[in-house]
This record gives structure tokens, sequence and C-alpha cells, in this order.
């Protein structure tokens, strides 16, 4: 049964920027592939740093399990992941997982699944998921859990998954060097 969810155009993309530094190496990857969206294709870009977000508690056992409407720029947040027919996490390899901003973002898909009237679960069912990392290593094989959590993330969410774009820069800059994955950035988006 097709998906009512999600509207077949405009296709609309929300970046989720993650690192803990400005344009560095995986935004940069990230923005050189994203210019290869066509044209018709929105694009959203944000960074979850600037989201003051609260750390999670976990409700899920107590009274009857449910969690308020988020607020504030929590509920911004929540709106425009619901607007996204694709999310794409822009997430640089930090101690060979997810930086904590992206954790905590996706800790915070707990509640809204347990908000009454949202729907969250059955709303991001089809929307298509995606990452875009890049390792200090050029052993590519160190991002494996990262990769692993979000696609067991896509999973659960039934949300198709579209794989990671990997690319290779230690100093800041040097993904740009890396000709690999700026090849294989040309189409990914494909």
């Amino acid at each position: 049964m097709p998906n009512t969810h999600v509207p077949s155009h405009p296709r609309r993309f929300l970046f989720l920027l993650t690192s803990s530094r400005a344009q560095g190496n995986t935004e940069q990857l990230a923005r050189y592939a994203a210019q290869f969206l066509p044209t018709d294709v929105e694009q959203e870009w944000r960074d979850l740093n600037d989201y003051a977000m609260p750390d999670f508690v976990d409700q899920r056992h107590d009274a009857d399990g449910t969690y308020p409407a988020p607020q504030g720029a929590m509920r911004e947040l929540l709106d425009a992941t619901l607007a996204a027919t694709d999310l794409v996490f822009v997430t640089p390899l930090y101690w060979y997982s997810l930086p904590a901003v992206a954790k905590k973002y996706l800790d915070h898909w707990s509640g809204w699944m347990r908000v009454p009237g949202y729907d969250f679960k059955e709303k991001m069912r089809g929307r298509r998921l995606w990452n875009i990392t890049v390792t200090a290593d050029e052993d590519q094989s160190f991002a494996k859990a990262l990769v692993e959590s979000l696609r067991f993330t896509a999973g659960y969410m039934d949300m198709p998954w579209n794989g990671s774009l990997i690319g290779y820069g230690n100093r800041p800059g040097d993904v740009m060097q890396d000709q690999r994955a700026l090849a294989q950035a040309t189409h990914y988006f494909a």
C-alpha cells in the first residue's frame, strides 16, 4: 500500500548538519553532492547544534507512556523533519559512531512517536534516509557502526535506506582531494 504521507513531488531534502566544526569536511562533501540534485528538488539545511535540545528522558513506562507535544525549537525541528521527503544525516565519524547531537536528535524520535495525535512513525514511513560521513582514516570500515545505526533506524521506521557516501579527510578541506568520494558524490542522490 503506498504511503500517502510522502508527497511524490516536489521532493524536499533536509540536510542535518551534526559536526562540531562549521563547514568541516563532512559538510563540504554534502554540499558538493547536493549540487547534483535536480533543480526542482527543495533543499533545507539545518545545523542540529543550533537547537538547544534537552536531554531525552525515557518515559515509555511511566503512567500512560505518552509525551507532551514538543514546543519552541523542538517543535520547529519536528516540523522540518515531517516536511522532508528525504533526510540526509551529515555526520562526521566521532569515536566510531554518530556525533552526540545526531544521537540526541534520534533519541527525541522515541518521544515524538508517543505524542498523542502526531503519528510520527506512520508519517515517517516511506521517507528516504541518507548518510554522508567523512572519516579521518582511509579505512572506511571504521564507519561501520555509524552506518549500521542509521541503517537499522531506517529499517525500524520503515524508511528506505539509501546508504552512506563516505569520504576521507583528516585535516580541514582534505575531503575535497578525495577523488573517489567526489566521483561518488556526483551520482549519490541519483
